[in-house]
C-alpha cells in the first residue's frame, strides 16, 4: 500500500489530504462523503489496478497568519486524522501557491489538480468551476477527467471570492453566514458595474440608505454569477458541472449561479460536494499517486 498526500494553497486557506492506495478489492469501499470515481481506473491520475482511499481531507484558514506555519499545521493535522507519520507518507504534492509547501517532493498545476479532484468526487462531472479567493477558473474536462479546455478571469477582483468577503466585512457579516444570509433576502440590490472599487462605494450608498445586508449580498452574488455565467460560455460549459474551490461552501453565490445560468438559456445542472473546498488537495494527491508509480517504473527498468 502507498501513502500520498495533496496540499493546495491558496490566497485564504490552506487544504490538505491523505489517499492510500490499495490493491483493487481490498480497500474498505467508497470513503464517506465521495463518489465512485475511484473506480474507473483509466481515469487520468490513477494507477491501474488500485483503489484510493481518501483517508483525511482537512482545510484551515490562514487568517493573517504565516503561510508556511499553516501549511505545516494542517499537514500535520491530516496525518493525525489519518493515524499516519510523515515518514509514511511515500509523495507530497502541493498545488496552487507552492512555493510555501518547502517538503513537497512535487507540484502540479491548479487546473489539474481540482479537475481531477472533482472528478473523483462526481464522475459524472463535465465541466468544473474553481472559485478562488482572487481568480474564477472554468474547465470543461473529459471523461477521464483530463482538461478539454478553460478560462480565468481576469485581474479585477470583482469576480472573485476576496471580492465577496470585502463586501462581508464591511457589513459585519463573518463570511461563513454571508451565503445562508443572501438566502434569506426578499430583495436584491446590485452594484452599478463590475468594477470592484465602485461597486464596494455602491455598498456604502446601499447601508447609508438602510438596505438590508442580505438584499446586498444577493445583489453582490448576482452581480458575481453573471461574470461566471460568461466564463462557462466561452468554455462552451457542458452538464454537469462541480463548483470547487473556497467558494463553492457558498451556498447564496452558488444559487445565484443556477439562476444567472437559467436567466441566460445555459443549461448546466450545477452541482456542489461535501468536499468541493478541497477538490484541489485531493486532486494533486491522485496525481501524486500516478507520479509515485511512474517513478519507481522509471527506476526498475533502469
Amino acid at each position: 500500500m502507498k501513502i500520498t498526500a495533496g496540499i493546495d494553497v491558496g490566497a485564504n486557506s490552506v487544504k490538505a489530504a491523505i489517499v492510500s492506495w490499495n490493491r483493487t478489492g481490498t480497500g474498505n469501499g467508497t470513503p464517506e462523503g465521495a463518489g465512485a470515481g475511484n473506480g474507473t481506473p483509466e481515469r487520468a491520475g490513477t494507477i491501474r489496478g488500485t483503489d484510493p482511499q481518501p483517508l483525511a481531507l482537512v482545510m484551515e484558514r490562514i487568517r493573517r497568519r504565516d503561510i508556511r506555519s499553516v501549511v505545516a499545521g494542517t499537514y500535520e493535522r491530516a496525518l493525525t486524522k489519518a493515524g499516519l507519520t510523515r515518514e509514511q507518507v511515500d509523495y507530497v504534492a502541493s498545488t496552487g501557491a507552492g512555493e510555501m509547501v518547502n517538503f513537497r517532493t512535487g507540484h502540479f498545476y491548479g487546473m489539474t489538480s481540482h479537475a481531477r479532484g472533482a472528478s473523483f468526487l462526481d464522475p459524472e462531472v463535465r465541466t468544473v468551476m474553481d472559485l478562488g479567493a482572487f481568480h474564477a477558473r472554468a474547465m470543461r474536462v473529459s471523461e477521464e477527467s483530463r482538461v478539454l479546455a478553460h478560462k480565468m478571469t481576469g485581474q479585477c477582483a470583482s469576480g472573485s471570492g476576496q471580492f465577496i468577503e470585502n463586501i462581508a466585512r464591511y457589513l459585519g457579516v463573518p463570511i461563513t453566514e454571508v451565503g445562508a444570509l443572501s438566502l434569506k433576502a426578499t430583495g436584491e440590490e446590485q452594484p452599478s458595474g463590475i468594477c470592484a472599487v465602485l461597486a464596494e462605494t455602491d455598498v456604502i450608498n446601499m447601508v447609508s440608505r438602510g438596505i438590508p445586508a442580505e438584499d446586498i449580498l444577493r445583489g453582490i452574488h448576482r452581480s458575481v454569477a453573471t461574470r461566471l455565467v460568461k466564463l462557462l460560455a466561452s468554455v462552451k460549459a457542458e452538464s454537469p458541472l462541480m463548483v470547487t474551490g473556497g467558494m463553492a461552501l457558498n451556498a447564496g453565490l452558488v444559487q445565484s449561479l443556477r439562476d444567472q445560468a437559467a436567466e441566460n438559456n445555459v443549461p448546466l445542472e450545477i452541482r456542489t460536494h461535501p468536499h468541493s473546498a478541497l477538490a484541489g488537495a485531493l486532486g494533486a494527491a491522485l496525481w501524486a499517486g500516478w507520479r509515485l508509480t511512474k517513478l519507481e517504473r522509471e527506476a526498475a527498468a533502469a
